[in-house]
């Protein structure tokens, strides 16, 4: 017996599949809550949000770590094809999807609520562009890996491990304390 290996095509089509009917489901939830419009909508997508950040966060704290063990693959090697299945994945299945998820809640719930002000909020936004930029950073990564056009080495993926992580610190502080 034949085992199926997970960068076989089989294995990523079913996981595209499962991520489109999760897509799917989170789309039907909120097109139901907006239909029923329920007297605690803010906090129904206020909930979805925190969950789509969560989701946003795990991959940008993921990428990076895959690109600093994929620095030390050799081009076209096993191991380096397989980090650059894994790389792909997450980008399409999870980061992007979270990505635009955040940002559509995001800006819904700083309009319904907050009308668009406040300076926590502006800073808030800001920090959040920020890591929208570091996304993109990340996505073009995976671009030229894919490529074996990687031109950065393990130390610089390691800091930029951190970018992320002192983003979030920011956009909490700015949500959970608004300082200004």
């Amino acid at each position: 017996m034949m085992l199926e290996r997970q960068t076989d095509s089989g294995p990523g089509n079913r996981a595209r599949l499962r991520a489109w009917i999760a897509l799917s489901a989170f789309a039907l939830l909120l097109v139901g809550l907006f239909v029923l419009q329920p007297d605690d909508l803010y906090l129904w997508i206020k909930a979805l949000h925190v969950i789509a950040v969560i989701s946003w966060m795990a991959a940008l704290l993921y990428m990076p770590r895959l690109f600093i063990y994929h620095t030390d693959a050799a081009p076209g090697s096993a191991q380096s094809e397989t980090f650059k299945m894994m790389e792909r994945r997450l980008l399409k299945v999870i980061m992007n999807p979270a990505m635009m998820i955040s940002w559509a809640l995001g800006l819904y719930l700083a309009w319904s609520v907050y009308g668009f002000q406040g300076g926590w909020l502006h800073a808030k936004l800001f920090f959040v562009v920020l890591l929208t930029i570091v996304h993109m950073h990340f996505s073009r990564a995976v671009k030229a890996f894919e490529r074996d056009e990687n031109h950065r080495d393990a130390r610089y993926w390691r800091l930029m491990n951190e970018a992320p992580t002192l983003l979030m610190i920011l956009i909490v502080i700015m949500v959970v304390v608004k300082p200004f």
